[in-house]
């Protein structure tokens, strides 16, 4: 490869979205994941066999609700576990498919390397404002009625979404530190592929005896990819979601792709509302974080564009304020 200022050596952390394994309404057969899987991990074994240095994270969206849904399903059998333990199942499971793909491709180009899945545990504040202001809707849809009873059995909070049924919604708190943040970074430094903080990771919060104790929560994984790559050390940050470019505008006839902003314009267009807080909006704000914290650039673009991507060849790359150059 020929990247642009990136080098061999250099630590990537590449965040996939969930597209990268399931479609959207999260209906995908398993087949059809595992094939999803292996075409990512196969871009992603590329660029190991170029020299570079890859840990990886990843969503967990369709998953998790998946779970939840099956929670409710089999409610009066069984019962349905708490949310950080539907977000420690997702985790293990995407995790796994990431780590034997990944492990296969490896194989099959020669290279013998340790691919490690490590469940982690995301530290968030007690305090943070988003627990008392739940936005992030997961799980099933429910009618009017059913949710009346839920919020009264459960002390779940509900909205409407969207005229398509009443749905919970939980805090989704900003992260502050990984938990397991010294056993990613020296398994990373040993030389393995470590997939890490998937699905944001497992929300927790320190107890005032120092112990930790999961919460009702989820967190936004590119926020998560930002501290990943703080702890192993990353110059770049690879943010893949289902789209090729970011583009301002978006699905309207003036739409334009942007090939490359500075962190000063990203945080403009921010202000501007141009990217909702919904999709990329997390995706720009953790890109902005990252560049202020020493970062060299971050990509956005697709899964199968993830190489052409590094090579400057498409995506939307966001740098330093040029300024500062």
């Amino acid at each position: 490869m020929n990247g642009s200022e990136i080098k061999k050596g250099d630590v990537i952390v590449v965040a996939l979205g969930g597209n990268a394994i399931m479609d959207k309404k999260g209906k995908a057969p398993f087949e059809e994941q595992r094939a999803a899987t292996r075409k990512t991990m196969k871009s992603v074994a590329e660029l190991i066999v170029e020299g570079y240095h890859i840990v990886l994270t990843h969503g967990n969206g369709p998953v998790v609700g998946n779970i939840l849904i099956r929670n409710e399903a089999v409610s009066s059998e069984i019962p349905p576990m708490p949310l950080e333990i539907c977000v420690a199942d997702s985790t293990g499971g995407l995790g796994y498919m990431l780590q034997q793909a990944l492990c296969n491709e490896l194989r099959a180009v020669g290279i013998k390397r340790d691919v490690v899945t490590l469940v982690t545990q995301v530290r968030v504040r007690r305090s943070d404002p988003a627990f008392g202001h739940p936005t992030k809707p997961i799980g099933p849809f429910y009618s009017r009625e059913e949710a009346a009873s839920l919020m009264a059995s459960n002390k779940w909070r509900m909205v409407e979404d969207s005229g398509r049924g009443w749905r919970r919604i939980v805090a989704s708190p900003h992260p502050i530190a990984l938990v397991e943040g010294k056993s990613i970074r020296t398994l990373a430094e040993s030389g393995a592929v470590v997939i890490a903080a998937g699905g944001g990771g497992i929300p927790v919060i320190r107890r005032r005896d120092g112990s930790l104790e999961g919460v009702d929560a989820v967190i936004d994984k590119d926020w998560t990819a930002n501290l990943l790559a703080q702890v192993v050390g990353a110059r770049y940050l690879a943010l893949l979601t289902g789209v090729e470019k970011v583009a301002l505008n978006f699905k309207k006839p003036e739409q334009r792709d942007i090939d490359e902003m500075d962190a000063g314009e990203a945080s403009r267009y921010l202000r501007q509302n141009e990217f909702p807080p919904g999709s990329m909006g997390p995706k720009i704000a953790a890109s902005v974080a990252f560049l202020e914290d020493g970062g060299h650039g971050v990509l956005i673009t697709s899964p199968d564009h993830l190489i052409d991507g590094l090579e400057r060849r498409t995506g939307t790359w966001i740098v330093p304020d040029r300024h500062l150059g």
